[in-house]
């Protein structure tokens, strides 16, 4: 029986970069199959964009190296620039260019024409024609996004490259775009992708957790909640900030934190929840229900980061 061989397209190795006094990136180690849907997962501030920017030779790393589809991230550059697509985090088109201005400039750029690599935008090109002649200034910030995601990949890039694409954008595009970057995969195209968003983590083929420049955690999204430790409940009460206080340093918790209209707490253990009601009954809290909840991947990186902070 024949067993397939992943092919490593991104490989670093202690990649750390700092700004004056602020550590950025902090021994980055990581590496992304080929085909891959990566997905890096921290909050603003974690090193999501210095990492990406180092990845697509924008940066140079203070130390380390990397190894991008068999280039040497510094002697290799230029090589690097032809093979990558790149989204930042900035809008970063012309805005007084049309979209059909855009995308022709761009395919220029590579020394390509969009006739030539036109199957592989259409699905995405067909939801801008009708704003073609529209500039890039007045499009909406679904269809901005979608606009710099065919000029990323005008030139079929082997490895695209997007820093938070779907941030500030509606509900709707946010799921339209990462149908799209999912089916990329059938075009043999390795997509790397940060977001801030800890619900889409769960549409990456593999995440990275990252916090304060530092990896906390890569694996699957199934098997990163699968690690999760301890037993998690949800109270429902409108005190939130009086329950957190109410519950500092009590022996039977191991973590508590607000989540949107309720506290999660983590239990060291099953029967705790007993000590639990009590404890919620002598503070006088008043509440709707405590209820046992699955962990997400906010609860899996909250977790992780508390485990960074005592071991530091």
């Amino acid at each position: 029986m024949k067993t397939s061989i992943k092919m490593k397209i991104i490989e670093t190795e202690n990649i750390s970069k700092s700004f004056g006094k602020v550590q950025a990136l902090t021994n980055i180690n990581l590496h992304i199959d080929k085909g891959e849907l990566f997905g890096l997962i921290g909050p603003d501030g974690a090193g999501k964009s210095t990492l990406f920017n180092i990845l697509v030779t924008l940066l140079n790393p203070d130390s380390g190296t990397a190894i991008i589809h068999g280039y040497d991230l510094i002697r290799d550059y230029k090589q690097i620039r032809k093979i990558i697509g790149y989204l930042p985090g900035q809008f970063s088109l012309y805005k007084d260019l049309s979209c059909i201005e855009n995308l022709e400039f761009f395919a220029t750029l590579y020394g390509e024409s969009i006739e030539k690599n036109y199957a592989l935008i259409r699905p995405i090109w067909e939801q801008l024609k009708p704003f073609k002649d529209r500039s890039a200034a007045n499009l909406s910030g679904g269809m901005k996004q979608k606009l710099a995601l065919c000029c990323a990949l005008i030139h079929r890039p082997r490895i695209l490259i997007l820093d938070e694409p779907t941030t500030g954008v509606d509900p709707i595009s946010r799921r339209e775009f990462w149908e799209i970057l999912q089916s990329l995969n059938k075009e043999d195209i390795t997509v790397l992708v940060s977001t801030s968003y800890m619900d889409e983590a769960s549409l990456c083929s593999r995440i990275g957790l990252i916090q304060n420049g530092k990896l906390l955690n890569i694996n699957t999204p199934e098997q990163i909640l699968s690690e999760f430790k301890g037993y998690l409940y949800a109270v429902h009460t409108r005190e939130i900030h009086q329950l957190l206080l109410s519950l500092k340093d009590q022996p039977f918790i191991d973590n508590a934190y607000a989540s949107g209209q309720q506290v999660n707490i983590v239990l060291n253990n099953a029967s705790d929840v007993e000590l639990l009601e009590k404890h919620l009954a002598y503070s006088a809290i008043t509440y709707t229900s405590v209820q046992p909840i699955k962990a997400n991947t906010e609860d899996c990186f909250i977790q992780l980061m508390k485990v960074n902070q005592e071991n530091t």
